[in-house]
C-alpha cells in the first residue's frame, strides 16, 4: 500500500486507509488525507484480463463528454505522478484512484421506486450522451460478456462434461432452463435485426453503481469497468432483475421473489425520460424480453457453474449456486407469467 500511494503522491503516514463498498470482484478502499479523499480500487486480474482496456475506455468516453457534454459529472481517474491512469506493481497487480464524490451516497437495495426511476434515468442518460461516439473506439474487457448463445452453449457443455451427481439432482431445473430455450433465439434474431443498435451499454447497472446526492436524486453512474458496446436489453435487463423482486438472487424462500409492477413502471418511466428518442420501434417492443434475457442467462450461469463444482462463482455453503439459479428461475417464470401486464404498464 505505502508504495501505491507514493505512485499518487500520498504517504501512509498522512492517510486514513478504510475498506469500502460491497463490491464482490475489485478490493476497494477509501482514501482519505486531510480533507482530501478518494476511492482506490485494485481491478481483479483474474476477471479482467486486461485491465488497460478499463483504462482505455474511460479516457475515450471522458473525452467525449468534455468535448460535447461538458456539463454531465463525470468521476475522472486520478492520475499517477508519472501521468498514468493505473499504478501497476512489480507484482503486475493493477489499482486505480478516483476523487471520493462529496455529499454523495450510494444503496444497495433499492427498497422504493423513485430510486429505481433515478437509476434507471442515470443509466438511459450515459447510453444516449454518447449514442454519437464512434463505437469502434470502444474496447472489450470481457468478450462475450452477455453472449446468450454462447452461455447458453457452456450449459449445455457443463451437462456433458460437469459433476453428473449435481447434474442428476437438478433434472427438473435442466428441463425449466430448456423449455425457455426461444429466448435464445430471439437473441440470435436481435443480432441480426436492423433495428437493434450498438451502443455504449454499462452492463452493470445495479443500484450500487449510481451515485444520488442526499435529496436522492442521481448524479451520475460509476463503476465503468464492464462498460463496453452492446445492446440496451444488458442494461435494461439487468435493472428489471436486480429492480423488480424485494429479495435479492440469494433469497432462498422463492415465495418471496416477486414482480413489483411500480418498480417496472419506475425503470421504464426512467429509462425513456433519456431514451425514448434514441430507442426503434422494435427495441421498445423488446423491454420485456430484455428482463427474460437478463435473468435467464445469469439462471444459466449459476447452474453451469454449480455443475462445474462452482469453479467461477464460488460457494459459500453447499448447493449454492444451484438454490441462487432456482431462484433466478421463479424470478424468470414470475416475469414471464406477468408478460402482458408488463408490457401495458411500459405501454401507458
Amino acid at each position: 500500500m505505502q508504495d501505491i500511494l507514493a505512485a499518487y503522491g500520498l504517504s501512509m503516514a498522512e492517510c486514513l486507509i478504510q475498506p469500502f463498498g460491497s463490491g464482490l470482484i475489485n478490493a476497494t478502499w477509501k482514501i482519505s488525507a486531510g480533507d482530501r479523499h478518494y476511492i482506490l480500487q485494485r481491478i481483479n486480474h483474474g476477471v479482467f484480463k486486461q485491465p488497460t482496456l478499463i483504462a482505455e475506455n474511460i479516457s475515450t468516453i471522458g473525452r467525449h463528454l468534455d468535448t460535447y457534454h461538458p456539463a454531465y459529472f463525470f468521476v475522472q481517474p486520478v492520475r499517477t505522478i508519472d501521468g498514468q491512469d493505473m499504478y501497476i506493481t512489480t507484482e503486475g497487480a493493477y489499482f486505480r484512484m478516483q476523487p471520493f464524490v462529496a455529499d454523495s451516497r450510494s444503496y444497495d437495495v433499492v427498497d422504493n421506486a423513485q430510486l429505481a426511476f433515478e437509476a434507471a434515468r442515470q443509466f438511459g442518460r450515459f447510453t444516449k450522451l454518447l449514442s454519437d461516439i464512434d463505437i469502434n473506439t470502444i474496447q472489450y474487457p470481457l468478450p462475450d460478456f452477455h453472449n446468450l448463445t454462447l452461455r447458453y452453449q457452456q450449459f449445455e457443455q457443463a451437462i456433458k462434461q460437469g459433476n453428473q451427481a449435481r447434474i442428476a439432482e437438478a433434472a427438473t431445473d435442466i428441463d425449466m432452463i430448456r423449455s425457455y430455450q426461444h429466448l435464445t433465439a430471439t437473441f440470435k434474431a436481435i443480432q441480426q435485426h436492423p433495428g437493434f443498435k450498438m451502443r455504449v451499454m454499462h452492463h452493470d447497472t445495479k443500484i450500487s453503481n449510481v451515485l444520488f446526492d442526499n435529496a436522492d436524486n442521481g448524479i451520475c453512474v460509476i463503476d465503468l469497468d464492464t462498460v463496453m458496446p452492446g445492446y440496451f436489453i444488458s442494461d435494461f435487463g439487468d435493472m428489471m432483475r436486480t429492480y423488480l423482486s424485494p429479495v435479492s438472487e440469494e433469497e432462498t424462500d422463492f415465495s418471496k421473489v416477486q414482480v413489483r409492477t411500480d418498480y417496472y413502471q419506475a425503470i421504464v418511466q426512467g429509462y425513456l425520460s433519456e431514451m425514448k428518442d434514441e430507442l426503434s420501434g422494435a427495441e421498445k417492443a423488446h423491454l420485456v424480453y430484455a428482463g427474460q434475457f437478463l435473468v435467464y442467462m445469469q439462471a444459466i450461469r449459476f447452474l453451469t457453474d454449480y455443475f462445474n463444482n462452482d469453479s467461477y462463482y464460488g460457494a459459500k455453503y453447499e448447493r449454492h449456486n444451484l438454490l441462487r439459479a432456482r431462484n433466478q428461475l421463479t424470478l424468470l417464470n414470475n416475469i414471464t407469467q406477468q408478460a402482458q401486464t408488463l408490457s401495458l404498464v411500459a405501454a401507458d
